[in-house]
């Protein structure tokens, strides 16, 4: 009967003795770890744009059917544009919550062809102007 009482206790302790004592981590592993993790979220993420630009590239871009001819300003939140579509200008009205249509015409002879026009400024150079004029107003001083 002591030998049966026993056998639970001896397994237990045994299974005890098998296993490794578990250790908290230390704080170099656990930032190791953080830091790998975030690593591998923007690898991901590198991968998807670079994905997406190189599969929906063509999409995003059209087939050259619509073209922005060009635009301005004339509110804080308004534009009238001009785009070309299959030879005829629209011309459009754009708000914040609409788009209308101001007239149709031909597209002029006189007008530069898709091919001939002029690429439109990269956007970093266009921020790096804009980000050098506002800090050049706040650096004036005012009177």
């Amino acid at each position: 009967m002591y030998a049966g009482l026993a056998s639970p206790a001896w397994a237990a302790g045994a299974a005890a003795a098998a296993l490794p004592a578990v250790t908290a981590p230390t704080p170099l592993s656990s930032m190791l770890q953080m830091v790998l993790g975030l690593a591998l979220v923007l690898a991901l993420i590198v991968a998807m744009a670079w994905l997406f630009r190189r599969f929906a590239g063509g999409m995003m871009a059209g087939n050259g059917r619509v073209r922005v001819i060009g635009g301005t300003l004339i509110g804080q939140r308004e534009r009238v544009v001009i785009v070309e579509v299959e030879g005829e200008w629209l011309v459009l009205g754009v708000t914040p919550h609409a788009v209308n249509l101001l007239t149709r015409q031909p597209r002029p002879d006189d007008a530069p062809s898709a091919a001939a026009a002029v690429p439109a400024e990269p956007f970093s150079r266009w921020l790096k102007t804009a980000l050098d004029r506002a800090s050049r107003r706040d650096d004036t001083p005012r009177s």
